[in-house]
C-alpha cells in the first residue's frame, strides 16, 4: 500500500464517524478535510518539484476507492480534487510557483465545464461566469475551471475556443445557498461566481492541447504520468470514488446482514437469494474495480514504453470506464433491494452510500451515449468526427 492509502486506513474510524456530519454541513468536515491533507492523497499525482510523488495513477485510484468506502463524499473529494495537479503539472511554471511555492498542500477546485468567457486584454483576459458542482470549494484556495474566449462584447468565439483558467481565492465568490441535493451532499459541490478578474496569461492553458497530449510535450514533461491520456486520468478519480461507494455499501451490506432476522423469524443468512444477491452484486463490484484498473495499467505500461495509446484504444478505455460505473451502481441496487427496511433509515449507513453511487454514477464523465456510439463505430472501420470523438 501507498504512504497515502496506509494513512487513509489508520483513519477510517474517523472517516466513517464524520459521514453524518459532513451531510449536515453539505461539505466535507474540517476533520475528515484534515485527513485528506494530512494522508497526501492530493499529492499523488503532484509534480515531485513541488512536493509530490508523481505516482502510478493506479495508486491514486486506489487510494480513492477506500477512501469512498469510508465515505462517499470524502472518497469524492479526493479523486475530484485529486487530479487537479496532474494537470497542473503541465500549466505554466509560474503559475506553478505562484499556487505551489509556499505550501505543497494548496488545493483546486473545479468544474472544467466552460460555464465562462474570457475577453482578452493586454497581458491576459476578463473573466466573467458562473460555474455550478465546484466539489470541495470550501477547502481550496483557488479554482481550475473551463470558459469559452470570447469577442470585445462578451460572445464567446466562432469556432469555439476553451481554455482552463486558474483563478485564486478572493477573485471569486461562493454562492453557499446553491447545494442541497440527494446524494454527495458532503461534497459541498457549490456554485462559483467570478466577475471581471483580471486572469493573466500565464495562469491559462490551451485545453485542446492539455487534452491532446500537446501541452504535456511543449513543456517537454518526459514523466509517464504527465503522458499518460487525459481521458483516461481525468475520469479515473472520478469513477474510483463511485466503486469505492459501491464497496461501501456491501460492507454496510453485510454486515447489517449478519444478525438480521426476516420477519418471518428465518435468519437472513439462511436465506438462499440473499445470499445469492450478495455474491453476484459483490463479484459485480470487483468487476468494476479490476476493469478500471487494468485498463489504467494497461495505458501507462504502453506509454511508458515510448508507445501511443490509440484513438480506438481510448474509445474502448473510456467505453471500459463508464460500465465500470454503472455496473457497480447496479449492483449496489441490487443489494439494497434485499436490506429490508431498516436500511431505510437516515441512520443506516447503507441509504448514504446508495444515494451517493447515484449521484455519483450522473457525472458527465459517466454518460454513455457518444462513448459507446464512437467505440462501436471505430471498431467497425468508422471515424467518429466532432462531439462523437470529443472526451476520448
Amino acid at each position: 500500500m501507498t504512504k497515502a492509502l496506509d494513512y487513509i486506513m489508520e483513519r477510517a474510524d474517523e472517516i466513517r464517524a464524520n459521514a453524518a456530519e459532513n451531510e449536515k454541513l453539505m461539505r466535507v468536515a474540517d476533520p475528515s478535510a484534515d485527513v485528506l491533507r494530512k494522508s497526501g492523497i492530493m499529492r499523488l499525482l503532484q509534480p515531485k518539484t513541488h512536493g509530490g510523488d508523481e505516482a502510478h495513477p493506479r495508486e491514486f485510484a486506489e487510494s480513492v476507492m477506500a477512501t469512498a468506502a469510508l465515505d462517499g463524499a470524502t472518497g469524492w473529494l479526493g479523486g475530484i480534487v485529486g487530479v487537479h495537479p496532474w494537470e497542473l503539472a503541465v500549466a505554466d511554471p509560474k503559475v506553478q510557483e505562484e499556487i505551489w511555492g509556499e505550501d505543497p498542500d494548496v488545493w483546486m477546485a473545479s468544474p472544467y465545464a466552460p460555464m465562462g468567457v474570457a475577453v482578452p486584454t493586454d497581458g491576459g483576459f476578463i473573466l466573467n461566469g458562473r460555474w455550478s458542482f465546484s466539489s470541495g470549494t470550501d477547502h481550496c484556495r483557488w479554482l481550475f475551471i473551463g470558459a469559452m474566449v470570447g469577442d470585445k462584447d462578451g460572445k464567446p468565439l466562432m469556432p469555439p475556443q476553451m481554455m482552463h483558467v486558474l483563478v485564486p481565492w478572493g477573485d471569486y465568490e461562493i454562492d453557499h445557498e446553491s447545494w442541497d441535493v440527494v446524494g454527495l451532499r458532503g461534497t459541498g459541490s457549490k456554485d462559483v461566481v467570478v466577475k471581471n478578474a483580471f486572469i493573466p496569461t500565464h495562469r491559462t492553458l490551451d485545453a485542446p492541447k492539455v487534452m491532446s497530449g500537446e501541452a504535456a510535450k511543449e513543456m517537454g514533461l518526459t514523466q509517464t504520468l504527465y503522458n499518460m491520456p487525459y481521458w483516461n486520468v481525468f475520469p479515473l478519480g472520478i469513477t474510483a470514488a463511485v466503486i469505492g461507494i459501491a464497496e461501501g455499501a456491501m460492507n454496510a451490506h453485510v454486515e447489517a446482514q449478519k444478525n438480521r432476522v426476516a420477519i418471518t423469524g428465518q435468519p437472513i443468512k439462511e436465506d438462499p437469494y440473499v445470499l445469492y444477491a450478495i455474491s453476484e452484486a459483490a463479484a459485480e463490484i470487483q468487476a468494476s474495480r479490476t476493469a478500471l484498473l487494468e485498463t489504467t495499467c494497461r495505458f501507462y505500461d504502453k506509454v511508458d514504453a515510448g508507445k501511443e495509446v490509440t484513438f480506438e484504444e481510448r474509445a474502448i478505455g473510456r467505453r471500459t470506464q463508464i460500465r465500470a460505473a454503472h455496473r457497480a451502481v447496479r449492483a449496489v441496487d441490487e443489494i439494497m433491494d434485499r436490506s429490508g427496511g431498516g436500511a431505510l433509515h437516515l441512520r443506516h449507513p447503507l441509504q448514504r452510500f446508495w444515494r451517493d453511487a447515484h449521484a455519483g454514477v450522473v457525472h458527465a464523465v459517466h454518460v454513455p451515449g457518444q462513448i459507446y456510439h464512437a467505440s462501436a463505430f471505430t471498431q467497425l472501420g468508422g471515424e467518429p468526427q466532432g462531439r462523437m470523438a470529443s472526451q476520448i
